[in-house]
């Protein structure tokens, strides 16, 4: 009965560490991709599909995390 209570708690502690972390890694690569179109503004399209790869790549983690914090 503990153990079963402590992996829900463990399960929902990653969840949230997940949808803590997920906004501030986005945030890093918008202010990053404005940061390089700055500098080299010919180069926006390119930044701008990376940064859209990469931003859906981080919103992923937020998936994998629900998914197996339910498992566990």
């Amino acid at each position: 009965m503990f153990d079963l209570t402590l992996a829900a708690i463990e399960g929902n502690i990653h969840v949230a560490a997940a949808a803590i972390g997920i906004p501030l890694g986005i945030g890093l690569i918008g202010a990053k991709a404005c940061e390089s179109v700055g500098r080299n503004p010919e180069a926006a399209t390119k930044v701008l599909v990376q940064s859209i790869i990469a931003m859906a790549f981080a919103e992923a983690i937020v998936f994998f995390a629900i998914f197996l914090g339910k498992v566990a």
